[in-house]
């Protein structure tokens, strides 16, 4: 796809309809790094530029939510070594970046099986989140020990607990009241996900959030993922017409 011929870099200057919510499966740090010769702790050191990168790229452009996939449930099945690096990048970057989401009004929320996490990352998220509560320009969600499949299965079994106590009947279960019991409940479904690194799978990611959620894929890995990029995805996202399964508009 050719860029959008407009400076890459004006992502405040867009014209057109901007994400509410924007989704983004970071993939490709590990082919990154074997691309040249080197560890795939380092291919996830480097994705951390191109998280910073998109974060100041979302709110430029007026993004209200940016949820990144950080770290699968499947993701625990890695090397030790490797995951030990990811739980100390994920460390490093609550305890670097706090503060400047802070002043720039970030929000951050870490949303997963948060149990499996060790004490000192623990520690680090619950600190992120605490510094940060009350942003009001964007919401951040790091997935992090998360899959959509439990997110699912774990709003099925919160439902069944609350009609067996009496506090919920079966005919109020609508689609409203079953995603209000996912872990992002609260908030509006993805308008947008962008996949890095050419693969075309969603990887047991908010399964039931993506139901009208516009998909967009590049090659680009994620390291190499850049504000250029991000706008040629918004410029992307605002070719397309969105129906929600009606009949296309004349």
């Amino acid at each position: 796809m050719n860029r959008d011929p407009l400076d890459p870099g004006s992502l405040g200057s867009l014209h057109g309809p901007v994400p509410r919510h924007i989704a983004v499966i970071m993939d490709g740090n590990g082919r990154w790094a074997a691309a040249r010769g080197l560890p795939r702790r380092a291919g996830h050191q480097e994705g951390m530029k191109a998280v910073r990168e998109v974060i100041e790229g979302c709110a430029e452009a007026g993004v209200g939510i940016l949820t990144l996939f950080a770290f699968s449930t499947d993701n625990w099945q890695r090397p030790e070594e490797e995951i030990h690096a990811l739980m100390g990048l994920l460390r490093l970057y609550a305890g670097q970046e706090k503060e400047e989401l802070r002043e720039k009004g970030v929000e951050v929320r870490v949303l997963g099986d948060l149990s499996r996490l060790d004490e000192a990352t623990l520690g680090s998220v619950r600190a992120i989140q605490r510094e940060t509560r009350g942003g009001a320009r964007m919401r951040l969600n790091l997935m992090v020990s998360y899959s959509g499949r439990a997110d699912i299965l774990g709003a099925v079994r919160a439902i069944a607990a609350r009609v067996r106590e009496g506090v919920l009947e079966v005919a109020d279960i609508d689609g409203d009241a079953f995603a209000s019991h996912l872990l992002t409940g609260s908030l509006p479904d993805p308008d947008l996900l962008i996949r890095t690194s050419g693969e075309l799978r969603i990887s047991n990611f908010m399964l039931w959030q993506f139901a009208y959620t516009e998909i967009y894929t590049t090659p680009v890995l994620w390291p190499d993922f850049t504000q250029a990029d991000l706008r040629e995805a918004l410029v992307e996202y605002q070719r397309r017409e969105r129906r929600f399964g009606r009949v296309p508009s004349s």
